[in-house]
């Protein structure tokens, strides 16, 4: 036949919208045309598959070739349209019987010898062909990958050469085993074991674990901030299959995906110079940014004060809804970005709080540097005080390890689960009124200091979700007062602001 259809994805975001790859052999003058909005990568791929196919001792057609990518208003870009526009030519060429297009999918970048290299969004891909119910020819360097999908009947390809034998039943590739990821303990050269002292920022650290909160450390330089920080993935629960799938999709999208440590919460840390569009995300085709390669797990950003004002403030909205749109004149795309902040920041410009080197109108002038609305979406605030003497020579002293209090985290976690089906950090303020009933006494003591402390409603609703994680922590069904003072007490910014704010207008 001269006309053959044959099936692929796009890559769209997280999403990937199938395309239909039509291929015409008509008579003529020989010619090679791609049609169908596709990008310079894509226009490339004719002299890509041209020395593929007769490099494999396939006969290219000396015809007038018409290659439709369709839809025609979807852009197409990236090399993986090269293994189906080459099926296409075969089948159209009666070179492939034309069942090799029924009911397949294809997607893989083809090297001048013919043989397949490995494109990036094969997971997105995966989803997306096991939704339709059509097997998947891809790149075998893709394919154990894509075999972590459930459903997914993926055919890992190494060279063009196999496709032929195959679908001529003379020797037929066989579909990749689903790979069932068994959870195993990870090595962390990060442990609790390791910070000296600080109980109370332990503690802190603990908490937010627990109950998926946000944290903010501050104190002097060389106090443990960023060890302890560094430390919390080695505290949280692995993620379930869900969440490694759809964070991992994510990543196939702008890297490639690791096959170790599957469930283990990505952490990101980017570096104070980094721009808006670097955490949030961008581009002409919009791509994920730090907060969306951080879903599902930690954001740290190490000297707080030290980025841009602008550049912290676009993490409000994500913060909030756990999602980030990113809208350009080309497309608009929404991105998954559930991800727990970890901050750590100096108290003042020289690091210290009384040095006699910066008055309280520049420790104020610094501090403001983060806004209002950002700090009032930072859950848990907590000081973090220099060592005493003597701590460092007391070799007694055997600090708790990440294994012992990741033991009591996931206990925790399955408390919220088992109630609510989510962390503490996620509950609604419908089900705040379900979930963390106080009673009138604990109701009125609350509204006393959050009026005395001058707290948002938003923050009114953090104390009562940390006090939960609280309870849950010494397994109590109820929230008591006790809980709440603990909850109160980890505001430390309000407090340093209010004092510094009080010594400047006197």
């Amino acid at each position: 036949m001269a006309l053959a259809c044959v099936y692929s994805r796009a890559r769209l975001g997280l999403h990937s919208p199938l395309v239909t790859i039509e291929v015409h052999l008509a008579n003529g003058l020989p010619a090679f045309n791609i049609v169908g909005l596709p990008e310079t990568s894509v226009k490339e791929s004719k002299d890509r598959v041209r020395s593929a196919l007769i490099n494999c001792g396939y006969e290219f057609p000396s015809k007038r070739i018409t290659v439709n990518l369709a839809p025609a208003d979807l852009p197409k870009e990236g090399g993986r349209f090269d293994l189906p526009i080459a099926v296409g030519i075969l089948a159209a060429s009666g070179q492939l019987p034309a069942h090799c297009t029924q009911d397949v999918e294809y997607a893989g970048e083809l090297a001048l010898s013919g043989e397949l290299r490995p494109i990036v969004g094969e997971i997105p891909l995966a989803l997306a062909s096991a939704k339709a119910e059509r097997p998947l020819f891809m790149p075998y360097q893709n394919a154990s990958m894509a075999s972590r999908v459930s459903n997914a009947t993926i055919f890992g390809v190494e060279h063009l050469v196999q496709l032929f034998p195959h679908f001529m039943g003379q020797k037929q590739l066989l579909p990749q085993e689903h790979e069932q990821v068994v959870e195993q303990p990870s090595y962390c050269s990060e442990d609790m074991a390791d910070v000296i002292g600080q109980p109370l920022a332990k503690r802190a650290l603990e908490i937010a674990a627990s109950g998926n909160h946000n944290l903010l450390f501050v104190g002097p330089p060389g106090t443990g901030k960023t060890m302890l920080a560094t430390r919390l993935n080695s505290i949280l629960p692995h993620m379930t299959e869900a969440e490694a799938i759809e964070t991992s999709a994510i990543r196939s999208i702008t890297q490639h995906v690791e096959a170790n440590n599957w469930y283990k919460r990505p952490f990101r840390s980017p570096h104070h110079t980094a721009s808006a569009a670097a955490l949030i995300g961008g581009g002409s085709h919009p791509k994920p940014g730090e907060v969306s390669l951080a879903h599902n797990g930690v954001l740290f950003l190490d000297e707080l004060p030290e980025f841009e004002r602008k550049v912290l403030d676009v993490l409000r909205e994500p913060m909030e809804s756990g999602e980030v749109t990113i809208s350009r004149a080309l497309q608009k795309q929404t991105f998954p970005a559930n991800f727990q902040l970890v901050a750590a920041m100096n108290p003042s410009p020289t690091g210290f709080y009384n040095d006699n080197r910066s008055t309280p109108e520049q420790v104020l002038r610094y501090l403001n540097r983060l806004s209002g609305p950002f700090l009032d979406r930072i859950d848990i605030q907590i000081e973090v005080t220099r060592l005493p003497k003597g701590l460092f020579g007391d070799t007694a002293v055997q600090e708790e390890s990440s294994a012992c209090v990741r033991e009591r985290v996931l206990q925790c976690r399955e408390i919220q689960i088992a109630r609510q089906g989510m962390p503490n950090a996620d509950l609604s303020a419908s089900d705040i009124r379900q979930y963390c009933m106080l009673s009138k006494a604990d109701h009125e003591f609350l509204e006393l200091a959050v009026e005395k402390l001058g707290l948002s409603t938003r923050t009114h609703h953090k104390i009562i979700k940390i006090a939960r994680t609280i309870a849950d922590m010494a397994k109590h069904t109820k929230i008591n007062q006790q809980h709440l003072m603990e909850a109160l007490s980890y505001r430390a910014m309000d407090r340093i602001l209010r004092h510094l704010t009080e010594a400047v207008s006197a």
